[in-house]
C-alpha cells in the first residue's frame, strides 16, 4: 500500500508543479509598469468626501508621495491629509506570477487595504469586509482623465454585494511643482 501511494504521488507531483498559471499579456504588464512609472514622485490632491446622491460632502486637501523600491515593480508610498490628522503607508506593485497589480495600504487604525485588479486595468477591488450593520462591503477605485501629470480617481463601495455602487469619494492628482523628486525615473535610461 506504502509503494502504491509514494507511486501515485511520484507520478501525480509533476502534474501538480506544472498546473497552468494565469498567461501574461505583455501589453497589459507593460500598462501596468507605466502606471508605476507614472506614481512616481510627490502629488498634491484634493479628495471630495461624496453623500449618496453624488454632491459632495466635504472637501480636503493632501499629498501622496511614491518611490521606487524595486525598479518597475514596487513603489513605495505615504499618504497624508492634515486637516484629518490622516496619513498611511502605501505599497503599489505587480505580481507577474498572478497576473495582478495591487496596491496596500494602511493607516494609524492599523487596518490593510488591499485593492487588486488585473494587469492592464485601471479599476481595482478592495477585500470584502463586515459593515457596522453586519453586512458584507467592498470597495471599487477606478483611476481616469489620465495626464502625465494630472489624473482623477473615484472610489466607490457596494453593501449588496457588487449590485450596484454608492459614491464614496473622487480625487483630482496633480503633480507637485518645483520638487526634485517629482519627475518619474525611467529605470531604462538609468
Amino acid at each position: 500500500m506504502n509503494r502504491l501511494l509514494i507511486l501515485l504521488v511520484a507520478l501525480l507531483l509533476p502534474l501538480c508543479l506544472t498546473a497552468e498559471e494565469p498567461k501574461l499579456d505583455p501589453a497589459a504588464l507593460q500598462h501596468s509598469v507605466a502606471q508605476l512609472r507614472n506614481a512616481i514622485g510627490r502629488w498634491e490632491v484634493q479628495t471630495e468626501f461624496l453623500n449618496e446622491d453624488g454632491s459632495v460632502a466635504k472637501a480636503v486637501d493632501g499629498s501622496y508621495e511614491f518611490e521606487w523600491v524595486v525598479p518597475d515593480r514596487v513603489v513605495r508610498g505615504r499618504n497624508e491629509i492634515p486637516e484629518m490628522k490622516q496619513a498611511s503607508g502605501i505599497l503599489f506593485y505587480i505580481n507577474e506570477a498572478a497576473a495582478i497589480i495591487e496596491m496596500a495600504a494602511v493607516g494609524r487604525d492599523g487596518k490593510l487595504w488591499v485593492m487588486t485588479g488585473p494587469l492592464g486595468s485601471e479599476e481595482r477591488l478592495s477585500q470584502v469586509y463586515a459593515t457596522a450593520d453586519g453586512g458584507m462591503g467592498q470597495l471599487r477605485f477606478t483611476r481616469f482623465n489620465i495626464e502625465d501629470d494630472r489624473f482623477e480617481s473615484r472610489m466607490e463601495y457596494t453593501d449588496d454585494g457588487g449590485k450596484s455602487w454608492k459614491p464614496g469619494n473622487h480625487q483630482v492628482f496633480k503633480r507637485a511643482a518645483n520638487v526634485a523628486s517629482s519627475k518619474p525615473r525611467d529605470p531604462d535610461l538609468d
